[in-house]
């Protein structure tokens, strides 16, 4: 991870937009991209960026998890972090794909008092990867790379929806939402 974090939140925002906007991949229909110019996101706060100890759990539970298409999606309860936001405290879980547990990639999606209002009513996903861990075995957790997923965008999409042990009742006031 970068020792500016603002400032690779920045080019990450920016990669996205491209992304988005040229990808013949992207998920924005081919008839809205000339009209796209960029995703909102809440200004970077370094109150939402975390240095966090994952509670491994030692026997991963398998769960199976809901999509936007009415279909399911098998994951692995992997572990859980604690921290405190917006002056409370919130766990939320980790999830690794059950059909590969060996992968060195966290996904943790969340709801808060902001779904439906000023983000994506279905919850909002954070990925977590090697680049996140640090040397002494904690993880990055840095909320302001919260994005919405692809059927935010598209309904073609299929995506999991989040658990209900990930919804929190704090706002959490960082990363993608929607224009006011």
């Amino acid at each position: 991870m970068s020792t500016e974090p603002k400032a690779e939140w920045t080019e990450w925002r920016e990669a996205k937009d491209e992304y988005l906007k040229r990808n013949p991949h992207s998920p924005i229909p081919q008839d809205q991209r000339d009209r796209f110019d960029g995703l909102d996101y809440y200004p970077y706060d370094a109150d939402y960026r975390f240095v966090l100890a994952l509670d491994r759990f030692s026997d991963p539970e398998t769960v199976t998890i809901d999509t936007t298409t009415e279909g399911t999606q098998e994951y692995l309860r992997w572990g859980a972090f604690t921290a405190d936001i917006a002056g409370e405290s919130a766990t939320v879980h980790a999830f690794k794909p059950a059909s590969d547990p060996d992968a060195d990639h966290l996904w943790v999606p969340l709801r808060d008092a902001t779904s439906g209002d000023t983000t994506y009513g279905a919850g909002r996903y954070l990925d977590l990867d090697a680049d996140h861990r640090t040397s002494d075995d904690r993880w990055v957790v840095d909320l302001n790379y919260l994005y919405s997923p692809f059927c935010a965008y598209n309904d073609a999409y299929e995506c999991p929806l989040t658990p209900v042990s990930n919804w929190l009742e704090v706002p959490v006031e960082a990363g993608e939402r929607y224009e006011d």
